[in-house]
């Protein structure tokens, strides 16, 4: 576990490593879960462990810690994954008085799928493009439908790094007496900079930590800022979060919260992306450095092929993930193969994709699955789109055109495909 978690300063920080540090020493014959029996880090709750579901050692100190550094009343660590915080948090505001949500409709399909388990009527509303790339909600978006909700969810920073005006729409939220909640689960490393973080502004936020910062997968924590938040919230944790958490997640959890800025890697980034400004692009988060060009699943190819890989590809922009752990030699190579194959890239036509006209559908409706190609001019009857970023491409109750039909085929990963198949209403 030293070798993931490969700075010893903060290590040596962390309450839980510490803990599994010292156990492991012992002499330790495993009677207990997991089943593969091997002496090491990955142990259940025992006597010296500590319980996350009702923690008084270890954990509860990690988790002080963390709450101290990201500002909130009280964090929980998660090692399910941001989507168990998304259904944590909008189950505590809906006990809050919470029953319509709007949010941008490229959220994560986390948020459409917690609407639907508890009953929360969703207002999913568009923020169109700008160069191509997905732009964050402005202000006067979110004045236009919030009188019409019960309060707002936001991505921040969103797949694409875009970061809205927070402290502006925490202003309007707090004027029409309306809920915040964020998903930060691309945002984690953000609070380094407190302008910009998540915590500053929300009332429940989800920090994703094992995607920008130094985690192990499916590590993360949700906040709530105050007690009457907090206590909400424990009781939604309480449901959705796992009762075997894995041990080593919670462990890599507090270390990457821990871990230092890299300073250095964030100037280089947004150096980088200056001096190629009709293909890069950094938006309000340096970690996410965005590659618009022609035939992006071909460029994707060509540099996975050559031993580097990027987070997702839209169709039109490739999309490379940094963190404060980032090698400075691999960030040097992937610049220099960016500019080998900008030599000959060329920018794509067109102005992006736009979402299509929502109709309201029947939960009763008649569904098939048809063959792909057939679909286009349909309604479309299951959410599907890319993975990652794991956004609706196509949602339940839009008509599906060619376009997007085209990225579902040539996409590697997608959801709400099956075989080939899309969903739509029967005819």
């Amino acid at each position: 576990m030293k070798k993931f978690l490969s700075n010893k300063k903060t290590r040596e920080n962390c309450h839980v490593y510490k803990m599994l540090a010292r156990q492991k020493k012992d002499k330790h014959l495993s009677f207990h879960t997991p089943g593969h029996k091997v002496k090491g880090w990955d142990i259940t709750e025992l006597s010296y462990s500590d319980n996350l579901s009702d923690p008084t050692g270890c954990i509860l100190k990690a988790e002080r810690d963390i709450s101290k550094i990201l500002g909130s009343n009280t964090s929980f660590i998660l090692t399910d994954g941001s989507t168990s915080g998304i259904l944590s948090a909008l189950y505590a505001v809906k006990s809050l008085g919470l029953k319509k949500l709007a949010f941008p409709v490229r959220s994560h399909k986390s948020v459409y799928n917690a609407c639907e388990l508890l009953g929360l009527t969703p207002y999913p509303f568009d923020t169109g493009f700008s160069n191509r790339l997905p732009t964050a909600p402005t202000v006067k978006e979110i004045t236009d439908v919030i009188c019409e909700t019960d309060g707002v969810l936001l991505t921040s920073p969103d797949y694409y790094g875009n970061i809205p005006n927070l402290s502006e729409i925490r202003r309007l939220c707090d004027e029409k007496g309306k809920f915040l909640l964020i998903d930060g689960a691309h945002g984690g490393h953000l609070h380094f900079d407190k302008t910009l973080y998540a915590g500053e502004y929300a009332d429940v936020w989800v920090d994703g930590v094992h995607k920008s910062l130094p985690a192990f997968t499916q590590g993360a924590v949700v906040s709530a800022r105050t007690e009457t938040f907090a206590t909400a919230l424990k009781k939604g944790v309480d449901i959705f979060r796992t009762t075997s958490p894995s041990y080593p997640i919670m462990a890599s959890v507090e270390y990457a919260v821990k871990y230092p800025k890299n300073q250095t890697l964030e100037k280089s980034v947004l150096a980088f992306a200056k001096k190629y400004p009709e293909f890069l692009k950094v938006n309000g988060d340096w970690t996410k450095l965005c590659l618009t060009v022609k035939d992006a699943f071909f460029i994707q190819k060509q540099l996975e092929k050559d031993g580097f890989f990027p987070e997702f590809c839209d169709g039109e922009t490739i999309m490379f993930y940094f963190s404060p752990a980032t090698k400075k030699r691999e960030f040097t190579a992937l610049c220099k193969q960016i500019e080998r194959l900008l030599k000959t890239a060329e920018r794509p036509n067109g102005t992006g994709q736009v979402s299509g006209f929502l109709q309201e559908l029947d939960k009763n409706a008649e569904t098939e699955w048809v063959e792909l190609d057939e679909a286009v001019g349909r309604i479309c009857s299951k959410t599907c789109g890319l993975f990652p970023p794991c956004t609706p491409l196509i949602q339940r109750g839009e008509k599906i055109d060619s376009g997007k039909i085209r990225l579902l085929k040539t996409a590697d990963n997608v959801f709400g495909v099956r075989n080939g198949k899309i969903a739509v209403v029967k005819e």
